[in-house]
């Protein structure tokens, strides 16, 4: 199996270096990641300027090279350098995408391009503490998520968050936040304004939810697809149309 292995976070991410370890029991694996931190870009490709990227180190061994582009331009340069993949994987992303995240997320828009692309992805993400991300206990679960999904018929493209303490897996959906969304003004040193935008959730999480099950200690799978068309609408406005 050749895997391919990128994420948001940038080519030296400590997360990138676990998930590429636990990937290289399943087959050969190579690195495309952005030569610098990419969080919350979304799902955005580089249309204005050529891109172009470059072999590093090898990362524990590991075949890697730094792209000059996205997450998802990652993707799109790793599987054109190898001529495709069987699994593209994203992360281990420095904290969690639960809820809404996922609308702005990186690493899963890393996953997504992949799956865009014809290839079976999976985006990783670790909650954080506020103390350097360790994985020792993440990763024999990360390894038993990439066995399950490679095993059979199983979704296309699967957003994992892996708890601190993980005690369990468990399938869950995408929790539809409530945010308390702000614009903080502030100073630089020099006395200029600049501004921080913050959002906290509002709400507390549902049963089952992405939210609840990593609050419960579950690494949480949900199950992605890339329509974003409202079926119910559509189906109502169908039939008031008629």
């Amino acid at each position: 199996m050749r895997i391919l292995v990128s994420n948001d976070d940038g080519i030296f991410s400590p997360g990138l270096t676990a998930l590429a370890e636990v990937a290289s029991q399943f087959g050969e694996v190579v690195i495309f990641a952005p030569d610098f931190e990419q969080s919350a870009v979304g799902h955005a490709i580089t249309i204005q300027r050529p891109l172009n990227y470059h072999p590093v180190k090898m990362i524990k061994g590991i075949e890697a090279y730094r792209v000059n582009g996205t997450p998802a331009d990652c993707v799109a340069m790793g599987l054109y350098h190898l001529g495709g993949a069987d699994l593209v994987l994203s992360g281990i992303n420095l904290g969690s995408n639960l809820g809404s995240d996922i609308w702005h997320s990186g690493t899963i828009a890393a996953a997504k391009q992949g799956v865009l692309l014809g290839v079976q992805a999976i985006a990783f993400s670790q909650v954080l503490n506020g103390a350097e991300p360790t994985y020792q206990k993440q990763k024999p679960y990360i390894a038993d998520v990439i066995q399950m999904l490679i095993d059979g018929d199983q979704p296309r493209l699967v957003n994992v968050n892996l708890p601190n303490d993980p005690q369990g897996i468990r399938w869950a959906y995408q929790s539809v936040r409530q945010y308390n969304g702000k614009v903080v003004k502030s100073q630089d040193p020099l006395g200029r304004q600049h501004y921080w935008f913050s959002a906290i959730p509002l709400t507390e999480p549902d049963e089952n939810s992405d939210r609840w099950a990593v609050d419960n200690g579950f690494v949480s799978l949900t199950p992605l697809r890339l329509s974003l068309t409202d079926d119910e609408w559509l189906v109502k406005l169908s039939n008031n149309s008629e």
